[in-house]
């Protein structure tokens, strides 16, 4: 990938234009000057030699992808993945706006460390939006400073990686957030009934004498959430969604409960637990790849609408983290430079989703969660545009990794949907 600074004018030409904000698609240009859009129309005559102009024929251009659910672990692991990194992942895979969460070391807990992220973050390539804690030291006891927060930069609140299980206390901070019109976001997993699995129990655990991760631990959580969120009118927003029983109950409170909303990651919708046969350690992930039922609601559930957007839960790991016994090797993969090819080759081409749904759901839908603006093809708006081919198959390998980290289990899966140009903060990348 090569990325540089924008010329003063690029127009990209005759490209499949599909903007989900107005739910427009036409073939057309886009006159990008001086990093803002100044004009999107069905031709746009250009002779200025000093305009760069890209054939974007056959190519899909669209809003840039948002991804609320990110881990870039600086401070504290930087070995793993910092700032700038992880912007540089995040523009391989079509993103230019992520939020990233707060479980790092320390965790983002404060005033101060909101400002640290934004401030640090404020020269990159794309937009980073930091998700602060709900508790000081993400221990569950005490609630952070919402309102500073806020009003240094915090985007949202999140304990990810430690759920909240304590009931009061989760319904305390439902009702903080909601004077300052912030979701919640709960990593929906009962500790007791989660029992220390580290994968999905069911016939696959037992064969592989693994210890289970009963589908029971994340319904039986996000009951509660739901519960807590409809009966206090608060925002709640859940992550990474991997049961069916927990589709089920999201889209009965779903259709009781406007602000309520939630993630499915790519993974959860391409692997089941069949494929963890062979102790792949890049596999194990929190909640756990679950089996082809969950897998087949999932994929149902984010057709639907129930489930509202496409979330990476990018999670960075060092080899030695990852190359170790299932047992003791670390949950997460990483997932920002994989999203586009997975989501793209199970949803369009296996399951009949249509592209612009797709689209809706990695652009307009997560922004609507975070309440960042939707509108990114109006006239004079900052540019932040991704182009890609939605027909392009590719073999994903170690050379398309822009993280730090390479713990993906996609390395050598054909995907179908390769990234060709993105278009963020007055910076031009090529694939």
């Amino acid at each position: 990938m090569i990325t540089k600074k924008q010329p003063k004018k690029i127009l990209l030409k005759s490209g499949r234009i599909i903007d989900p904000f107005s739910k427009k698609t036409f073939v057309g240009d886009i006159l990008i000057e001086n990093g803002n859009i100044a004009s999107i129309r069905k031709t746009i005559p250009s002779r200025d030699k000093d305009t760069l102009k890209i054939d974007c024929k056959g190519l899909v251009v669209t809003h840039g992808f948002c991804d609320i659910h990110v881990h870039f672990r600086e401070p504290g692991r930087e070995d793993k993945e910092n700032l700038e990194s992880g912007s540089i992942a995040a523009l391989a895979g079509g993103f230019t706006q992520v939020c990233t969460m707060p479980n790092t070391n320390p965790s983002i807990d404060s005033a101060e460390h909101i400002y640290y992220i934004c401030g640090k973050s404020s020269h990159l390539p794309i937009d980073i939006f930091p998700i602060g804690a709900v508790s000081k030291g993400q221990e569950g006891k005490e609630l952070t400073e919402m309102i500073l927060m806020k009003e240094n930069g915090a985007i949202a609140f999140s304990d990810d990686g430690i759920p909240i299980q304590n009931a009061q206390f989760m319904a305390l901070a439902l009702q903080y957030a909601k004077m300052i019109d912030l979701p919640i976001i709960n990593h929906a997993e009962d500790i007791y009934l989660r029992n220390e699995g580290v994968m999905n129990a069911g016939p696959n655990s037992d064969n592989l004498g693994l210890k289970g991760n009963p589908n029971l631990a994340e319904s039986v959580m996000i009951y509660r959430d739901l519960a807590l969120a409809s009966s206090l009118n608060a925002r709640l927003h859940i992550p990474h969604v991997s049961t069916k029983e927990s589709v089920e109950l999201i889209k009965l409170f779903k259709s009781k409960n406007k602000l309520i909303s939630s993630e499915v990651s790519p993974h959860h919708l391409y692997f089941c637990d069949d494929d963890i046969v062979g102790f792949d350690t890049n596999l194990k992930v929190g909640p756990p790849i679950r089996s082809k039922s969950d897998r087949k609601k999932l994929i149902d559930g984010i057709k639907s609408g129930t489930i509202d957007c496409i979330a990476t839960d990018h999670a960075p790991h060092t080899i030695e983290d990852k190359e170790t016994t299932f047992n003791d090797a670390e949950f997460g993969m990483i997932g920002l430079e994989s999203c586009l090819g997975v989501v793209n080759k199970i949803l369009v081409k296996e399951n009949g989703m249509s592209l612009k749904s797709l689209i809706e759901k990695l652009t307009v839908n997560p922004r609507k969660v975070m309440n960042i603006n939707t509108d990114l093809f109006a006239i004079g708006e900052k540019a932040q545009i991704t182009v890609f081919n939605p027909n392009e198959k590719w073999t994903f390998s170690g050379d398309d990794i822009y993280s730090k980290s390479s713990n993906s289990p996609f390395i050598g899966h054909e995907l179908v949907g390769k990234i060709k140009y993105v278009f963020s903060k007055n910076s031009f990348s090529s694939l």
